[in-house]
Order: structure tokens, then C-alpha cells, then sequence
């Protein structure tokens, strides 16, 4: 395709102001991020300058803050600018000087690397104020840069004394609305918060001659200790200090291929299921994120994070990491070290380990169901509910051969009871991974078998009555039959410990699903969802509702000779039967528990009148 002859490029027109709404809205989450872009620059401008002078002594160039009432000034010893990098980088929205000859190919020495990190301060101030000297051409003049919100600007060159030494300062003087970002003790504490790790020297100024460290101390896991245990102890202390917790224990992070070190806070409480902490990430010492969730998988949710790093990509807008092969590799990386850790406290230390899994057992569970390896380690020690109360598989596989597994919890609530006294061994499978990680037991002890609960399983525990007892309830289970067929249900005599439970409802969730399908199918007879439904159809299962001819109130109950008061007794039976099981109950059967009890309180107080 061709461009008609009167077709001409043009560029595009910026508005300035525009731009820094939508940089405050939408791309930084604060108007605090300004400070964090100026120390910014200034870091990746002092990474320029000892690429320069290589054979300079560590702490030889630093950055210096300033505050007052009046103005903020950020001064760094970097590589600063020469008049044609003023024109070409600070004028250009979205141009980086990290992209100067000579450098370009170190970039990813730097931390910034977007190019509009200057355009944050418009954030609380209307103009920046900034004067540069190069360090790269000798007796190079100094350079004074204005920029105004509006989009304008002005450069002009200045004497050599107007700043004696290269390097860069910036100075904002803040709108009133600014006040909240820009007072001294602000300016202080964010310096303090985004530039804790920072590797060269940074020192703030209040304006009345007092020049405190921001950064007085490298991180604690790059410092020397007399021995392991005051490492440790240092450790856990920077962890708490950070996260405002007590670390269980604290896991050091070490992935020299990235450059990244660190460590990993263990959490002392539980973590409700689905909630994710986020991490504190650092990018070359200068705070990324603390909310970083990227960082971990999503099964280590035990623990925080707080690390360095120098390989990391930072977001466009530094607040957060960018999703890529690095950041995939450092994840799995961060998760081989945590699941290195968990093998060492397993073999090493049982209480902490016991410990650990009071608090985090959820977590290991859904570790255990993926890793193989954590599996064989945790399996034995991971807490599960039974009918011998709340204990280890490898415990209770030492009492049961054949361990059943329930598939919902409140099937284990109806049978716990009874399959207990009868002597089965049930594991409620109903939380979350305990039925999955159940049927992998044999794979740690081979001599243990494992299967699902089968209703027919626990019914056949049940002893029957003997004949002549069966023959004279004939009549009232006949009459119970026909009171809870509305409910799919039949009804059994049997006997069965404990003698204190009077019925006991033998029901799972598949099978009532099942005979809804079927009803449905019914109600639908003759229409398109009907064949469906049709289609489907199998043979609906029924409940059981199973007396105990061993609890007194059920032998006089098989002796009732009023049919009314038979029916009422078993709709009662069935409805005490149903809130033992603990699931929700249907509207129909509220109802029936609700009318059953009236009748009986009806009937008693006819009687005794």
C-alpha cells in the first residue's frame, strides 16, 4: 500500500500533565514512590560512576538526602550529565540514561531501566530542579535542568563551581498538597524503608546539620557472625523486626546464579487456607515490592520472604516482578530450598518438626500430594482425624491392617461413632487432600491396605436380631418404611455399640445426589431435560435408617401398636438420626423433625391428662 503524495509524518503530541494522572493511577501505587525513583537513579548513577573508576574504594561515592520544610533535594557522586545527555535523556519521556554511550551494554547493572522514573516527581511537585556535572569528560561544566509540570523546560550551562565534583542533585520544591510525602521526618522514614539495603553509603539531612545513615548496616545475611547460633539468632531477629513476628525457625537463601540472597521467616500460627502472604523483594538492594507473592509457589504459604537480588526484572513501574524464565527458575529454585529444609527438620529435629506441623499441616499436605519425596518423608507424622481421635497414619496403621477412608466428612460424622465401637479403623477423607493422601499409605507401609468406606461395609459389622424379634417388629418397621419412603429410606433393625445410639443413618452425599437426579427425571417425564435426565439414570441408591435393638427407646418404640404414634416415633427417630450426621438438612426434613416432636409432646400430655 502507498501513501498518497500529500501524506507527511508527524509526531506525536504529549500532554505532559495527562501523563502524570495516569502515572499516578495507574501505573504507581503512591505519591511516596518519587523518593524511591530518585534514590534510584541515584544508585544506578553511582553503578555508572565505579564502572568508570573502577579502582575506587567501596564507600567512596554515596547519596545524600535532604529535607525541610521547604524543598527535598536528593545529591548523588554518580556518572551525572553532560549538556547533550540533559537534551537527549531528560527531556525525552521514556528515554533512559542507563542507554548513554558506553554503558548500555552494563544495563542490566542498573535498577531502573524504563527511562520515567523523573516524571514520578510531578507527583508532589510542580518543577524539578536538576544540576549535573559528568564525571566521564574532565573539567566538563556543570548543567542546570528545569522541568516544569506543563511540559516546558529550560537548560543552561553553569561554571564549573557551581558543583565542584561530578555527580547529580536534584531538588524538588513541593506543592502544599504534598505535604504528607515530603515532611522531613516522611522523607526520613522512606528513605529508610525503600533504601535499607542499599550497597553505598546514603545519609539524610533535616536541615538542622544532622546527617544520619539511612543504610548504617549491610543485611544481616551478608554480615560475619563468632558462630551458627548467633547467626541464627540475628536472623530471626531481622525477620521479626520486618514482619513483626516471632519466625518459628528461619530458612537462609542462597541462589548465587541470580545473586540472590535472603531469607525465609517460617510463620509460628496457621495460615487460613487460600490466603497468601506476599514477600519483601529487593532488586539490588532498593525495596521492589512487599507484597510480592510471585516469588514463592503457591504451597508455601508457611512462609515470608524477605530477599536480594540482582537478576530480577522489575515491572515498569518497580513494584512488582516481571513473569518470566528467571523469575520461574528462582521460584522452583526457592522451592527446592524449602522442601530441603523440610527434609532436615524431619530427620533432625522431631520437636520443631511436631511443631511445624501443628501450625502448617495443610500446607505439607498439599505439598506431600505432588512431591513424592516429601511424601515417604511427612506422611507418618501428618495429623489426621479417625475414629481413634485426631492422630498420625503411622500410628494408627499400627492398630489397623485395613485402614477405610470416608469421602465426605459428614459421612465420617454418621459412621464414627459406630464404626469405632464395631472396630473399624475409618480416616475422614473429607478435608482437603487427606483422602488422596490416605490412599497413598501403603506406598510407605506396604503391610497397611486402604479402601473407601462402603456403607455395605459398616452395615455388615452390625449384628442382626435373632428371627422372633425380627417378626414381632414386623409390623412397625413395615409402618416406618412407609413414613420414610417419602425420604428414599429404609429401615433396618439391627444391634450395634454404643446401646446409647438409638438409630443410625446410613447415607452419602453421591447417593442422595443420585436420587435427586432421579426424581427430577420423573417430574421431567416426556421432555427433552427428562431424557436427559433419563439417560443418566441409574439405580438410585437408598438411605438406611438402622435401629438399635440394644437402646431401650427403640425396643419400646418395635412394641407400639398405634399406627400414628408408630409413624411419628420412627419420623422422629429418622430426624435425630439426621442432625447426629451433622450435613445440612433438607426443608423436608426440618419439617419432619419440627412436626415429629410436636406430635410426641402432643401425645405425652393427652396421656398424663
Amino acid at each position: 500500500m502507498t501513501l498518497p503524495e500529500n501524506t507527511a509524518d508527524r509526531t506525536f503530541q504529549v500532554d505532559l500533565r495527562g501523563l502524570v494522572d495516569l502515572l499516578s493511577h495507574h501505573l504507581y501505587s503512591s505519591p511516596r514512590v518519587y523518593l524511591r525513583e530518585l534514590m534510584q537513579n541515584a544508585v544506578d548513577a553511582l553503578t555508572a560512576r565505579h564502572a568508570l573508576e573502577p579502582a575506587a574504594p567501596a564507600g567512596t561515592f554515596g547519596i545524600r538526602l535532604y529535607a525541610d520544610t521547604a524543598v527535598v533535594r536528593v545529591e548523588d557522586d554518580g556518572v551525572g550529565l553532560t549538556e547533550a545527555d540533559v537534551h537527549t535523556f531528560l527531556a525525552t519521556i521514556g528515554r533512559s540514561s542507563k542507554r548513554a554511550d558506553g554503558i548500555a551494554e552494563q544495563r542490566g547493572d542498573f535498577i531502573g531501566q524504563f527511562g520515567i522514573g523523573l516524571l514520578s516527581c510531578f507527583l508532589v511537585a510542580d518543577e524539578i530542579h536538576v544540576v549535573s556535572r559528568s564525571a566521564r569528560t574532565p573539567d566538563a561544566p556543570a548543567v542546570e535542568w528545569r522541568g516544569r509540570g506543563d511540559g516546558s523546560y529550560t537548560v543552561r550551562t553553569l561554571p564549573a563551581s557551581a558543583r565542584p565534583r561530578p555527580g547529580t542533585t536534584v531538588t524538588l520544591t513541593p506543592r502544599a498538597d504534598a505535604g504528607e510525602w515530603t515532611r522531613p521526618a516522611q522523607v526520613r522514614s522512606l528513605a529508610e524503608h525503600f533504601g535499607s539495603l542499599l550497597r553505598h553509603p546514603v545519609t539524610f539531612d533535616d536541615g538542622k546539620g544532622n546527617a544520619v545513615p539511612v543504610n548504617p548496616e549491610t543485611a544481616p545475611w551478608a554480615r560475619m557472625y563468632p558462630t551458627p547460633g548467633a547467626r541464627s539468632r540475628a536472623l530471626a531477629a531481622y525477620g521479626e523486626e520486618v514482619f513483626g513476628f516471632t519466625p518459628l525457625d528461619t530458612i537462609e537463601l542462597d541462589l548465587p546464579a541470580v545473586g540472590l540472597r535472603g531469607i525465609a521467616c517460617v510463620l509460628p500460627e496457621t495460615v487460613p487456607a487460600g490466603r497468601r502472604h506476599g514477600h519483601r523483594v529487593h532488586v539490588k538492594g532498593m525495596l521492589l515490592s512487599e507484597q510480592a507473592e510471585e516469588i514463592l509457589p503457591d504451597w508455601a504459604f508457611f512462609v515470608r520472604c524477605v530477599v536480594d537480588a540482582e537478576s530480577l526484572r522489575p515491572t515498569a513501574s518497580r513494584e512488582a516482578l516481571y513473569e518470566d524464565d528467571t523469575l520461574a527458575a528462582v521460584r522452583d529454585a526457592l522451592a527446592e530450598k524449602l522442601r530441603a529444609w523440610i527434609a532436615r527438620v524431619a530427620a533432625s529435629d522431631p520437636d520443631l518438626l511436631h511443631r511445624f506441623l501443628q501450625a502448617h499441616h495443610l500446607s505439607v499436605k498439599s505439598l506431600a500430594v505432588h512431591d513424592d519425596e516429601i511424601l515417604r518423608m511427612l506422611l507418618p507424622w501428618l495429623p489426621f482425624e479417625t475414629t481413634d481421635g485426631h492422630c498420625t497414619l503411622d500410628e494408627f496403621a499400627r492398630t489397623h491392617r485395613t485402614v477405610l477412608v470416608t469421602s465426605s466428612v459428614e459421612e465420617f460424622r454418621q459412621v464414627a461413632a459406630i464404626a469405632s465401637a464395631a472396630g473399624l479403623g475409618v480416616v475422614n477423607g473429607g478435608y482437603t487432600y487427606d483422602r488422596e493422601l490416605a490412599h497413598r499409605l501403603p506406598e510407605i507401609r506396604p503391610e497397611v491396605s486402604v479402601a473407601d468406606l462402603d456403607p455395605a461395609t459398616l452395615t455388615a459389622h452390625l449384628d442382626p436380631v435373632d428371627r422372633e424379634t425380627e417378626l414381632a417388629a414386623a409390623a412397625y418397621l413395615a409402618l416406618a418404611r412407609d413414613a420414610l419412603a417419602v425420604f428414599d429410606c429404609d429401615v433396618a433393625l439391627r444391634t450395634f455399640q454404643p446401646a446409647s445410639a438409638p438409630a443410625l443413618l446410613v447415607d452419602s452425599r453421591e447417593a442422595r445426589h443420585e436420587r435427586t437426579r432421579s426424581r427430577l427425571a420423573r417430574e421431567q417425564d416426556g421432555g427433552l431435560w427428562g431424557d436427559i435426565l433419563g439417560a443418566l439414570q441409574q439405580e438410585a441408591p437408598r438411605a438406611q435408617l438402622i435401629l438399635n435393638q440394644l437402646n431401650p427407646l427403640v425396643r419400646t418404640a418395635v412394641t407400639i401398636d398405634e399406627p400414628e404414634l408408630a409413624r411419628t416415633s420412627a419420623e422422629a427417630l429418622y430426624g435425630q438420626a439426621a442432625l447426629l450426621s451433622r450435613r445440612p438438612l433438607r426443608p423436608a426434613e426440618s419439617s419432619l423433625i419440627n412436626r415429629s416432636f410436636l406430635d410426641l409432646l402432643a401425645h405425652a400430655l393427652r396421656k398424663d391428662s
